[in-house]
């Protein structure tokens, strides 16, 4: 299949990076959100991100101007009936996504593809919610979206070969590289980050170093460009207590339990970034 226009449900970080990295690339997108508020600062989000690259002369003004048109946003999940794919990037939240996409599943034409912006949620279960489990898939991009090279390409049980191929030719379209990976609790990055991450709440725990001595120590140890804690807050701690709780349910292991210190920050609101308080103040 060639996918000429991309659906994106939500208009928040996720949503609005997916369709400037698709608008960028000459993909026509539909971005969808439940008010007009949230489209039109989506909308605005995107025209300042082309800004910062026009000052840095990565991008012209007629080329921000022609990606920009590349975009309609609307309020009503009748407008993506024109998409070959649909991009749910909601709050990663089971009930939510499980609704949208199902709203989604009775409208769209039959041939159209669904595919889900998830960091921890099962894709098989998703796709088993819907009616088109072979035409599901996850695609896992990374924030910031128009920064980040990779997509995991997430299949699920039933995901067919010709649903995988389309979405990994379009991650190329769109300048980033794929991944294909298992339906698996935190699939490979989330799998291997989130832990370390909850492993360096641990050590602050323990008072063995500061959190800037932590996070020195692994950017200058390990070559990370930022220390877990700051990274942390830049996801957001809830986010990390989240992914935590979801190995702990799934895999039922003892090397997953979410740290002592992690779940009473996030009880604190204290979620990082977001908030202006996490394990740093901002």
């Amino acid at each position: 299949m060639s996918i000429q226009t991309v659906g994106v449900i939500g208009a928040g970080t996720m949503g609005n990076g997916i369709a400037q990295a698709c608008a960028v690339s000459g993909i026509a997108v539909v971005m969808v959100d439940i008010s007009q508020q949230a489209v039109d600062k989506g909308l605005a989000t995107v025209a300042g991100s082309l800004d910062r690259l026009i000052k840095k002369e990565k991008m012209t003004a007629a080329a921000k101007d022609a990606a920009l048109a590349r975009i309609s946003t609307s309020t009503d999940y009748a407008a993506l009936k024109g998409a070959q794919l649909v991009i749910e990037a909601a709050t990663e939240n089971e009930a939510l996504k499980i609704k949208i996409l199902q709203q989604l599943d009775t409208m769209l034409p039959a041939q159209t593809i669904l595919a889900t912006n998830t960091s921890s949620i099962s894709i098989t279960k998703l796709a088993a919610a819907t009616q088109r489990a072979d035409r599901f898939v996850g695609m896992h991009f990374f924030n910031p979206v128009p920064m980040m090279a990779l997509v995991e390409i997430i299949r699920g049980l039933q995901t067919s070969d010709a649903t995988h191929d389309a979405v990994a030719a379009l991650a190329v379209t769109l300048g980033k590289t794929p991944v294909t990976v298992k339906n698996a609790p935190g699939f490979v990055v989330n799998r291997i980050l989130v832990p370390m991450i909850n492993e360096a709440f641990f050590v602050l725990a323990e008072g063995t170093a500061t959190p800037e001595d932590i996070d020195n120590a692994m950017k200058l140890g390990c070559n990370q460009p930022i220390g877990p804690l700051a990274l942390a807050d830049m996801i957001g701690l809830d986010v990390c207590l989240a992914v935590m709780n979801v190995y702990m349910a799934e895999f039922n292991d003892s090397k997953y339990p979410p740290c002592p210190l992690l779940k009473e920050m996030v009880a604190a609101g204290w979620l990082g970034r977001k908030t202006g308080r996490g394990v740093y103040t901002y």
